[in-house]
């Protein structure tokens, strides 16, 4: 545990202004108790003015609410575009499976406006992002060629539309699916931000376009890629890859080999693709997108996200920048958030393979969530920033019961990074579905009114206020104290510039209330319990600390001074 010492140390970054933080907490749950035992356990010393952190990027404050636009609410019907298609219409595509289960490759109705109606509905959870699928215009028709897709199918893109935003034709252009007379791109993120606080994350894509080629007749849109003009740049004129000639400037955007299903594949040696996208992004900052995610990151070389990032940090130098790099390896997805490689982060994907693992069985043990976290190992350039997740919209659902997703909610947001949850896990919807068996099905207004009195919906938003509210779940080093099959216990500690905060964090996932006893580490002060508001002292004298937690339930314990401990203080100095 001594190397904790190197944790702080190694992942201590350029220190930056912080902001007036309210240290005295919102919201977490149940009693507490004293084991009065006088026996010194910890000597206390005169305490440390020593810096302690995890990160002091101000992004760690963020809580990411995703959602698959067209798949939220229909808040503007006028938008449906019902009759879109012709011969390949683009509205209402159902996929019906053997026992009558539904899944949809078709446009729903989802649009800006439905977000806007239910911003606050998003915000009074905790959350303080919105993370919205591609915004960029997609073809106006569903795909002729590849393999059709049916229910439950994986890797055909025939018969799909452009419903989920990553088929760009046009990335300088909103999709007309989205917006409304009065709320186009820079309307909706300026009421996001003025109206209910929240910050938007624009999703983006350079490694592929539309489906491109297959299709037994040419269709006006797929294949083809527009400027901010309007004008044609780049078609793949329905031929395959290895067909494409690279004297001809309309193919020179395109590789001409395949990578993803019939994707047009864009060249990432070609400077002009390099310079239509950090164009067309920066077009998108400036319309009052916050951050951005990246998607297929490992699709494309490192020479190429760092030229891009750098061009976009550019003009906008604190931007956050987080991408997808889809593998379970860790060492991998590590290699993009060094710095000559762009230097962003990732979603933790070797951590949602942890998360479900542990959450989706009730027989699991807490001692498995700790090999994904790369405390001190210096695997990952910044272990704090990682973006951690259990399920989104490109794999099966959690397949967890309520108790499985609010024992995962309070690991999600107590234990180091940022979390990020996908719409409609509040109510446990579409348990254990994948892609094209309801994982992106259509959420609705009538569901985000059942989800207010939901009791997942009701703790997920007791936690995610608590992490809210107090720097130390944010920002803190994460040092663990003991993790058994049922119950955890870990310290998160931040410590800088006269602000100073300590958590201590108690999970039960039990069926049962269980009495945790902290028996070492304990730091003497006045902690406060983050839900209840009760004041508890812990004594220099003190040999353990007995806590009762409820079943599937957290407590989250709060020290607003400077640690006092002496062996505490040992590991993070």
């Amino acid at each position: 545990m001594r190397n904790y010492l190197h944790a702080v140390r190694l992942f201590k970054p350029p220190f930056f202004n912080l902001i007036n933080i309210m240290l005295l907490g919102a919201l977490s749950t149940s009693c507490s108790s004293v084991d009065n035992n006088k026996t010194p356990n910890n000597a206390a010393i005169t305490p440390s003015t020593t810096n302690i952190y995890g990160t002091t990027n101000d992004y760690a404050k963020e809580a990411i609410y995703f959602l698959m636009t067209d798949r939220f609410v229909d808040g503007d019907p006028s938008n449906n575009h019902e009759n879109q298609g012709g011969e390949y219409p683009t509205f209402d595509r159902p996929l019906v499976g053997e026992n009558g289960e539904i899944a949809n490759v078709g446009y729903l109705g989802g649009d800006f406006q439905g977000v806007i109606n239910n911003a606050q509905y998003i915000k009074d959870m905790g959350f303080t992002s919105v993370w919205l699928t591609p915004i960029y215009d997609n073809p106006d028709e569903a795909f002729s060629g590849g393999s059709p897709i049916t229910y439950g199918g994986k890797f055909k893109d025939g018969g799909k539309t452009g419903y989920h935003g990553y088929w760009g034709v046009n990335f300088f252009k909103t999709d007309e699916h989205l917006t409304s007379p009065d709320l186009g791109f820079s309307e909706f993120t300026q009421r996001l931000n003025k109206d209910f606080q929240l910050d938007f994350v624009l999703d983006i894509v350079a490694n592929h376009g539309s489906p491109s080629y297959t299709m037994p007749v040419n269709q006006k849109s797929f294949g083809k890629l527009y400027d901010e003009n309007n004008t044609l740049v780049a078609d793949h004129q329905n031929l395959a890859p290895k067909n494409l000639n690279e004297k001809e400037p309309l193919h020179q955007f395109f590789n001409n080999r395949p990578d993803i299903g019939e994707l047009s594949d864009f060249n990432e040696n070609n400077p002009e693709v390099l310079a239509y996208f950090t164009k067309a992004y920066l077009y998108w900052l400036n319309q009052g997108a916050d951050s951005i995610r990246i998607d297929t990151i490992k699709h494309m070389p490192h020479h190429f996200w760092k030229k891009l990032t750098d061009n976009l940090r550019a003009q906008n130098p604190d931007l956050f920048i987080f991408a997808e790099s889809f593998s379970y390896d860790a060492t991998f997805i590590a290699e993009h958030t060094k710095p000559e490689n762009g230097g962003v982060s990732v979603l933790d994907f070797p951590g949602q393979k942890a998360i479900t693992g542990v959450f989706e069985n009730p027989n699991s043990s807490y001692a498995e969530l700790l090999s994904y976290l790369h405390l001190t190992d210096g695997l990952y350039q910044k272990p704090y920033e990682l973006m951690t997740f259990y399920d989104n919209h490109d794999m099966p659902r959690m397949n967890a019961n309520d108790n499985g997703f609010i024992d995962a909610n309070n690991w999600l947001f107590t234990s180091r990074g940022i979390p990020v949850i996908y719409y409609g896990s509040e109510i446990n919807f579409m348990t254990g579905k994948a892609e094209h068996e309801g994982n992106r099905n259509y959420l609705g207004q009538a569901n985000i009114e059942r989800a207010k009195k939901h009791i997942i919906h009701q703790e997920l938003t007791q936690i995610a206020q608590i992490r809210k509210h107090n720097i130390a779940l944010q920002k803190g080093v994460q040092l663990n104290v003991e993790f058994k099959q049922n119950t955890a216990v870990f310290y998160r500690i931040y410590q800088k510039d006269g602000v100073n905060q300590t958590a201590l964090v108690l999970l039960n996932k039990s069926d049962n209330a269980k009495t945790i006893t902290v028996n070492k580490l304990l730091n003497a002060g006045v902690w406060q319990d983050a839900q209840s508001k009760e004041l508890l002292t812990i004594t220099p004298e003190q040999k353990q600390l007995s806590v009762q937690v409820n079943a599937h339930d957290v407590k989250v314990l709060l020290l607003n001074s400077l640690i006092n401990n002496a062996k505490l203080l040992a590991m993070l100095k």
